[in-house]
């Protein structure tokens, strides 16, 4: 029997698809599985019972990941799942930037008790008018599951795309249309573009990427979105860009004091995957991930660990050993296993920057003395019998 624990309110149709030989506790200490989205677990001690943690959404910085590597603990998140929820607001964006929807609506309602409103409409309307987005040059920072998705659309509204993405994936590849403008400097998309949206993820390379000298690669008048992290923009040199002229929007899904009321700034409070519709996938994909890797040790969607599948084990026993990506691994592995008598079905080792993974399937049931035996190698950080 596995036990998870949710640190945060998990949707009901995720938590409804785990199996039979799962249940939830209310103790921690007693998990195997943690489900989480946005509480912090930086401080907290980690179980030592625990395996996995599963981020029901895409960003993983309230996570260690780093200790929870070398604790064998495998994290994973929920790549997509929310994509279309950030889509579409992306989009509203867009449009709130281009035509000042939120500013008409606001001098309406500040025009309740005016009897002539009807006629106050047509002097004040020009204020509010704003700019059609059809023909726009659009710029799209990161082509993952969202950035895609908004080329999609965009192109669809009329817009010419251009996307920025070293590192696309072929899954992203084969899903952008082909008439978007697959630029490989991204300052032609600070040259060209008219609106820009970024996607990234928050990393040490892309902390701050939007700062001065950025802005002022970019034309007069550009409307900037960032629905992906706060960190990813400088945004007191967006506010001063606001003031120049040089940016005519900015709309962020983070709120913060720094732009919160700001004149120029569009502020939401963090809705981007707040669809009932995104939280029931990411839940969904959350459980499916976390029910594969305990029940099989496979690891799909780790930001700590690489991909692996085996399938399911159909052997006597099937070994997870978690370990520093070094030299002479593999070798220390079999020499151990061998010289317990153990013979070797399968194997497969994957590795990610400083850390690797293995699974071996044996042919003969896995004992206490054969797991000591490879915990005692050197580099090891974990060992576990997944049957």
């Amino acid at each position: 029997m596995f036990q998870y624990y949710c640190m945060n309110p998990i949707a009901k149709v995720g938590l409804a698809q785990f199996r039979a030989g799962f249940e939830e506790t209310k103790e921690i200490t007693d998990a195997e599985g943690i489900l989480v989205r946005s509480a912090s677990m930086h401080e907290m001690e980690l179980p030592d019972k625990l395996l996995a943690v599963a981020r029901a959404g895409a960003g993983v910085n309230n996570i260690p990941l780093e200790k929870c590597a070398e604790k064998g603990i495998v994290v994973f998140n929920t790549p997509g799942a929310n994509a279309n929820g950030v889509k579409e607001l992306v989009i509203a964006g867009m449009l709130l930037a281009s035509r000042d929807v939120a500013g008409g609506i606001a001098w309406v309602k500040s025009q309740a008790d005016n009897a002539d409103i009807a006629k106050a409409v047509e002097k004040e309307k020009k204020r509010f008018a704003g700019t059609e987005i059809e023909n726009k040059k659009l710029g799209i920072i990161g082509l993952g599951a969202i950035g895609v998705k908004v080329a999609n659309v965009a192109k669809h509204l009329g817009m010419e795309v251009y996307g920025y993405d070293p590192y696309v994936s072929v899954d992203a590849a084969w899903n952008l249309s082909r008439d978007v403008k697959h630029v490989l400097n991204v300052d032609e998309i600070y040259a060209e573009c008219d609106i820009i949206t970024i996607h990234v993820p928050l990393l040490d390379s892309t902390k701050g990427m939007i700062d001065k000298a950025a802005l002022e690669k970019m034309k007069d008048g550009v409307i900037l979105l960032n629905f992906a992290r706060d960190l990813l923009v400088d945004e007191k040199a967006v506010l001063a860009a606001i003031q120049s002229g040089k940016v005519r929007k900015y709309v962020t899904d983070f709120a913060n004091p720094t732009t919160a009321g700001q004149e120029g700034c569009i502020v939401i409070p963090h809705l981007g995957a707040s669809t009932e519709e995104s939280e029931d996938n990411c839940a969904r994909m959350a459980v499916k991930e976390m029910m594969e890797y305990l029940e099989n040790g496979n690891i799909k969607n780790s930001v700590n660990y690489p991909n692996c599948d085996m399938g399911v084990c159909d052997k006597a026993g099937r070994i997870a050993i978690f370990h520093k990506n070094i030299t002479n691994m593999i070798a220390g592995f079999t020499t151990a296993l061998g010289n317990s008598g153990i013979n070797i079905s399968d194997l497969t080792n994957k590795s990610r920057k400083d850390v690797a993974y293995t699974m071996i399937d044996v042919e003969t049931p896995v004992t206490d003395e054969i797991i000591k035996a490879l915990e005692e190698i050197n580099g090891v950080f974990r060992v576990r019998v997944v049957k």
